[in-house]
Protein backbone atom coordinates (compact mmCIF):
# COMPACT_ATOMS: atom_id res chain seq x y z
CA UNK A 1 0.00 0.00 0.00
CA UNK A 2 1.64 3.08 -1.21
CA UNK A 3 1.43 6.14 0.84
CA UNK A 4 -0.79 8.98 -0.02
CA UNK A 5 -1.28 12.56 0.92
CA UNK A 6 -4.51 13.08 2.58
CA UNK A 7 -7.17 12.54 0.11
CA UNK A 8 -10.75 14.67 0.72
CA UNK A 9 -12.76 11.71 0.98
CA UNK A 10 -16.50 10.63 2.75
CA UNK A 11 -15.10 7.54 4.97
CA UNK A 12 -11.67 7.44 6.98
CA UNK A 13 -9.30 4.70 6.48
CA UNK A 14 -5.71 4.47 8.19
CA UNK A 15 -3.21 2.16 7.39
CA UNK A 16 -0.38 2.08 9.92
CA UNK A 17 3.10 0.48 10.58
CA UNK A 18 2.77 -1.22 13.73
CA UNK A 19 0.97 -4.24 12.44
CA UNK A 20 -1.51 -3.37 15.33
CA UNK A 21 -5.49 -4.00 15.27
CA UNK A 22 -6.11 -0.34 16.29
CA UNK A 23 -9.52 1.09 17.40
CA UNK A 24 -9.05 4.04 19.24
CA UNK A 25 -11.94 6.82 20.07
CA UNK A 26 -9.03 9.58 19.37
CA UNK A 27 -6.76 10.63 16.64
CA UNK A 28 -4.06 11.35 18.95
CA UNK A 29 -1.44 8.27 17.44
CA UNK A 30 -1.61 9.66 14.19
CA UNK A 31 1.38 10.77 13.14
CA UNK A 32 0.30 13.52 10.53
CA UNK A 33 -2.56 15.65 10.40
CA UNK A 34 -4.71 18.43 8.21
CA UNK A 35 -7.70 19.74 9.28
CA UNK A 36 -9.87 19.01 6.47
CA UNK A 37 -13.67 20.04 6.04
CA UNK A 38 -14.61 16.37 5.60
CA UNK A 39 -13.51 13.01 6.64
CA UNK A 40 -10.82 11.76 4.19
CA UNK A 41 -8.33 8.39 4.02
CA UNK A 42 -4.75 8.26 5.39
CA UNK A 43 -2.11 6.02 4.50
CA UNK A 44 1.17 5.99 5.83
CA UNK A 45 4.65 4.60 6.36
CA UNK A 46 7.96 5.57 7.32
CA UNK A 47 10.41 4.31 4.93
CA UNK A 48 10.64 1.50 1.91
CA UNK A 49 10.75 -1.11 4.16
CA UNK A 50 7.53 -0.70 6.11
CA UNK A 51 4.78 -2.45 6.36
CA UNK A 52 1.57 -1.13 6.23
CA UNK A 53 -1.12 -2.73 7.78
CA UNK A 54 -4.97 -2.91 6.21
CA UNK A 55 -6.92 0.39 7.07
CA UNK A 56 -8.63 0.58 9.70
CA UNK A 57 -11.45 2.91 10.15
CA UNK A 58 -11.29 5.28 13.51
CA UNK A 59 -14.78 6.07 15.06
CA UNK A 60 -13.55 9.51 15.95
CA UNK A 61 -14.06 10.72 12.39
CA UNK A 62 -17.94 10.50 12.47
CA UNK A 63 -18.01 12.97 14.69
CA UNK A 64 -16.54 15.03 12.43
CA UNK A 65 -19.22 14.11 9.60
CA UNK A 66 -22.23 14.34 12.15
CA UNK A 67 -21.11 18.32 12.81
CA UNK A 68 -21.21 18.70 8.81
CA UNK A 69 -24.03 17.15 7.79
CA UNK A 70 -25.96 16.10 11.52
CA UNK A 71 -25.34 12.57 11.45
CA UNK A 72 -28.22 12.02 8.06
CA UNK A 73 -26.13 8.92 6.99
CA UNK A 74 -25.69 7.58 10.52
CA UNK A 75 -21.58 7.09 9.91
CA UNK A 76 -21.48 6.07 13.58
CA UNK A 77 -23.36 2.79 13.58
CA UNK A 78 -21.58 2.39 10.23
CA UNK A 79 -18.18 2.37 11.61
CA UNK A 80 -19.37 0.20 14.22
CA UNK A 81 -20.73 -2.42 11.78
CA UNK A 82 -17.77 -2.06 9.77
CA UNK A 83 -15.32 -3.02 12.74
CA UNK A 84 -18.11 -5.48 13.59
CA UNK A 85 -17.17 -7.39 10.72
CA UNK A 86 -13.44 -7.46 10.98
CA UNK A 87 -13.88 -8.93 14.07
CA UNK A 88 -16.22 -11.68 12.69
CA UNK A 89 -14.05 -11.97 9.69
CA UNK A 90 -10.89 -12.62 12.33
CA UNK A 91 -13.47 -15.38 13.81
CA UNK A 92 -13.86 -17.34 10.49
CA UNK A 93 -17.33 -15.61 10.34
CA UNK A 94 -16.94 -14.84 6.69
CA UNK A 95 -20.70 -14.86 5.98
CA UNK A 96 -21.13 -12.94 9.34
CA UNK A 97 -18.67 -10.64 8.29
CA UNK A 98 -20.15 -9.29 4.79
CA UNK A 99 -23.79 -9.15 6.87
CA UNK A 100 -22.36 -6.17 8.82
CA UNK A 101 -20.13 -4.60 6.19
CA UNK A 102 -23.22 -4.59 4.03
CA UNK A 103 -24.67 -2.98 6.90
CA UNK A 104 -22.43 -0.26 6.77
CA UNK A 105 -22.83 0.62 3.43
CA UNK A 106 -27.34 0.69 4.19
CA UNK A 107 -26.36 2.75 7.12
CA UNK A 108 -23.73 4.63 5.32
CA UNK A 109 -23.78 4.34 1.39
CA UNK A 110 -19.80 6.67 1.10
CA UNK A 111 -18.16 3.18 3.27
CA UNK A 112 -19.06 1.49 0.06
CA UNK A 113 -15.88 2.82 -2.32
CA UNK A 114 -12.99 1.96 0.97
CA UNK A 115 -14.43 -1.66 2.19
CA UNK A 116 -11.49 -3.65 0.87
CA UNK A 117 -12.69 -5.92 4.07
CA UNK A 118 -15.87 -6.46 2.51
CA UNK A 119 -14.10 -7.52 -0.77
CA UNK A 120 -11.99 -9.94 0.95
CA UNK A 121 -15.12 -11.97 2.59
CA UNK A 122 -16.82 -12.00 -0.78
CA UNK A 123 -13.69 -13.98 -2.26
CA UNK A 124 -14.36 -16.65 0.87
CA UNK A 125 -17.95 -16.82 -0.54
CA UNK A 126 -16.94 -17.74 -3.67
CA UNK A 127 -18.53 -14.44 -4.96
CA UNK A 128 -15.93 -13.41 -7.08
CA UNK A 129 -18.00 -10.86 -9.10
CA UNK A 130 -19.27 -8.61 -6.51
CA UNK A 131 -15.65 -8.59 -5.18
CA UNK A 132 -14.56 -8.04 -8.15
CA UNK A 133 -16.75 -4.87 -8.04
CA UNK A 134 -15.58 -4.13 -4.92
CA UNK A 135 -11.87 -3.79 -5.51
CA UNK A 136 -12.13 -2.08 -8.44
CA UNK A 137 -13.78 0.46 -6.93
CA UNK A 138 -11.65 0.83 -3.66
CA UNK A 139 -8.71 1.09 -6.43
CA UNK A 140 -10.60 3.61 -8.09
CA UNK A 141 -10.28 5.61 -5.19
CA UNK A 142 -6.88 4.54 -4.19
CA UNK A 143 -4.57 3.85 -7.59
CA UNK A 144 -1.75 2.87 -5.58
CA UNK A 145 -2.49 0.02 -3.69
CA UNK A 146 -1.45 -3.58 -4.65
CA UNK A 147 -3.18 -5.47 -2.89
CA UNK A 148 -6.55 -4.44 -3.99
CA UNK A 149 -5.56 -4.86 -7.86
CA UNK A 150 -4.03 -7.96 -6.79
CA UNK A 151 -7.43 -9.02 -4.83
CA UNK A 152 -9.27 -8.15 -8.12
CA UNK A 153 -7.28 -10.25 -10.68
CA UNK A 154 -8.11 -13.10 -7.88
CA UNK A 155 -11.90 -12.74 -7.91
CA UNK A 156 -11.34 -12.27 -12.29
CA UNK A 157 -9.19 -15.22 -12.87
CA UNK A 158 -11.77 -17.44 -11.06
CA UNK A 159 -14.98 -15.78 -13.11
CA UNK A 160 -12.55 -15.52 -16.41
CA UNK A 161 -9.72 -17.75 -16.37
CA UNK A 162 -6.24 -16.07 -15.51
CA UNK A 163 -5.51 -14.93 -19.12
CA UNK A 164 -8.14 -12.80 -19.34
CA UNK A 165 -7.57 -11.70 -15.09
CA UNK A 166 -4.68 -10.50 -16.59
CA UNK A 167 -6.22 -8.81 -19.78
CA UNK A 168 -8.19 -6.80 -17.20
CA UNK A 169 -5.65 -6.11 -14.67
CA UNK A 170 -5.56 -3.23 -12.66
CA UNK A 171 -2.70 -1.26 -12.90
CA UNK A 172 -1.21 0.71 -9.68
CA UNK A 173 1.68 2.72 -8.38
CA UNK A 174 5.03 1.00 -7.24
CA UNK A 175 4.48 -0.37 -4.05
CA UNK A 176 7.20 0.69 -0.95
CA UNK A 177 7.79 -2.81 -0.41
CA UNK A 178 10.02 -5.25 -2.10
CA UNK A 179 7.79 -8.19 -1.56
CA UNK A 180 5.03 -6.81 -2.89
CA UNK A 181 6.58 -5.46 -5.87
CA UNK A 182 7.31 -8.94 -7.13
CA UNK A 183 4.61 -10.06 -6.21
CA UNK A 184 2.25 -7.56 -7.97
CA UNK A 185 4.73 -8.19 -11.43
CA UNK A 186 4.10 -12.04 -10.99
CA UNK A 187 0.27 -11.12 -10.96
CA UNK A 188 0.54 -8.71 -13.53
CA UNK A 189 2.95 -10.82 -16.35
CA UNK A 190 3.73 -14.27 -15.08
CA UNK A 191 6.05 -15.39 -13.08
CA UNK A 192 7.02 -18.16 -10.92
CA UNK A 193 5.77 -18.78 -7.44
CA UNK A 194 8.09 -20.95 -6.14
CA UNK A 195 11.12 -18.20 -6.73
CA UNK A 196 8.85 -15.53 -4.85
CA UNK A 197 8.69 -17.71 -2.07
CA UNK A 198 12.37 -18.57 -1.97
CA UNK A 199 13.55 -15.19 -2.60
CA UNK A 200 12.34 -13.91 0.57
CA UNK A 201 12.68 -17.29 2.64
CA UNK A 202 15.44 -15.86 4.91
CA UNK A 203 14.24 -12.21 4.97
CA UNK A 204 12.19 -10.24 7.35
CA UNK A 205 9.42 -12.54 9.28
CA UNK A 206 6.80 -9.69 7.61
CA UNK A 207 8.22 -10.66 4.00
CA UNK A 208 8.19 -14.42 4.35
CA UNK A 209 4.25 -14.48 5.26
CA UNK A 210 3.46 -12.45 2.32
CA UNK A 211 5.58 -14.05 -0.43
CA UNK A 212 4.66 -17.30 0.90
CA UNK A 213 0.90 -15.96 1.15
CA UNK A 214 0.78 -14.74 -2.56
CA UNK A 215 2.81 -17.61 -3.80
CA UNK A 216 0.01 -19.61 -2.67
CA UNK A 217 -3.04 -17.53 -3.82
CA UNK A 218 -1.07 -16.94 -7.36
CA UNK A 219 -1.49 -21.16 -7.38
CA UNK A 220 -4.73 -20.85 -6.60
CA UNK A 221 -5.30 -18.69 -9.55
CA UNK A 222 -4.14 -21.69 -11.65
CA UNK A 223 -6.32 -24.03 -10.02
CA UNK A 224 -3.65 -25.91 -8.25
CA UNK A 225 -4.69 -26.53 -4.71
CA UNK A 226 -1.56 -28.91 -3.68
CA UNK A 227 0.59 -25.90 -4.24
CA UNK A 228 -1.50 -23.44 -2.68
CA UNK A 229 -2.04 -24.92 0.61
CA UNK A 230 1.58 -26.04 0.97
CA UNK A 231 2.52 -21.83 0.74
CA UNK A 232 -0.48 -20.46 2.47
CA UNK A 233 -0.25 -23.16 5.37
CA UNK A 234 3.55 -21.80 5.69
CA UNK A 235 2.44 -18.48 6.12
CA UNK A 236 -0.17 -19.30 8.24
CA UNK A 237 2.07 -21.24 10.63
CA UNK A 238 4.51 -18.64 10.15
CA UNK A 239 5.84 -16.61 12.92
CA UNK A 240 4.22 -13.77 11.28
CA UNK A 241 1.06 -15.32 10.71
CA UNK A 242 0.97 -16.67 13.94
CA UNK A 243 1.72 -13.71 16.19
CA UNK A 244 0.65 -10.34 13.90
CA UNK A 245 -2.10 -8.55 14.30
CA UNK A 246 -2.31 -7.86 10.61
CA UNK A 247 -5.64 -8.42 9.00
CA UNK A 248 -4.27 -10.44 6.63
CA UNK A 249 -2.34 -12.75 8.83
CA UNK A 250 -5.73 -13.33 10.18
CA UNK A 251 -6.60 -13.79 6.61
CA UNK A 252 -4.08 -16.50 6.08
CA UNK A 253 -5.98 -18.57 9.36
CA UNK A 254 -9.62 -17.98 7.39
CA UNK A 255 -8.30 -19.46 3.89
CA UNK A 256 -7.16 -22.60 5.52
CA UNK A 257 -10.31 -23.00 7.76
CA UNK A 258 -12.26 -22.22 4.42
CA UNK A 259 -10.57 -24.69 2.59
CA UNK A 260 -10.51 -27.35 5.58
CA UNK A 261 -6.59 -27.41 5.10
CA UNK A 262 -4.13 -28.46 8.01
CA UNK A 263 -0.85 -29.50 8.35
CA UNK A 264 -0.15 -33.35 7.35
Amino acid sequence: MFPTQFITSPPFSLKTPNNSLFFSTTTSTIHTHKTSTLPFSFRTCTNSQSYITRRLFLPSVSGIWDAITGGGNNPREAVAAIRGGMVLFRQGDVLGSVAEFDKAIELDPRQKAYLWQRGLSLYYLDRFEEGAEQFRIDVAQNPNDTEESIWCFLCEAQLYGINEARERFLEVGRDPRPVMREAYNMFKDGGDPEKLAAAFKNGRDSDYFYASLYSGLYYEAQKKPDEAKLHILAAYQSPYGQRSDDYMASLAKVHCLCRNWRSD
